[in-house]
């Protein structure tokens, strides 16, 4: 299992976010959606969900249409954003 070191994520070169699998993002976004480390964060989950779903983790499409259906037109842009800058610096 890859680790991801949050103290240096904006380096993809050490944060060792490169090699992360969609069953990772996929658990990021149900920890996210959940609410395990704290307040839930349905715009963190839309975007952990929409990564796994981009490396082909097959649930995460699901769970992904379920949290957009709670969020508004600009939480859902908000989240596509963030997945978009994440994919742009991995």
């Amino acid at each position: 299992m890859a680790r991801i070191d949050f103290e240096t994520f904006e380096n993809a070169e050490t944060n060792g976010a490169h090699f992360v699998e969609g069953e990772i993002l996929f658990e990021l976004g149900m920890r996210a959606a959940s609410g395990r480390d704290g307040a839930a964060d349905l715009v963190a989950a839309h975007m952990y969900f929409n990564l796994a779903d981009r490396k082909g983790y097959v649930e995460a499409a699901f769970h992904r249409q379920d949290v957009a259906s709670q969020l508004s037109k600009a939480e859902i842009s908000r989240a596509l954003r963030s997945a978009r800058d994440w994919l742009t610096r991995h």
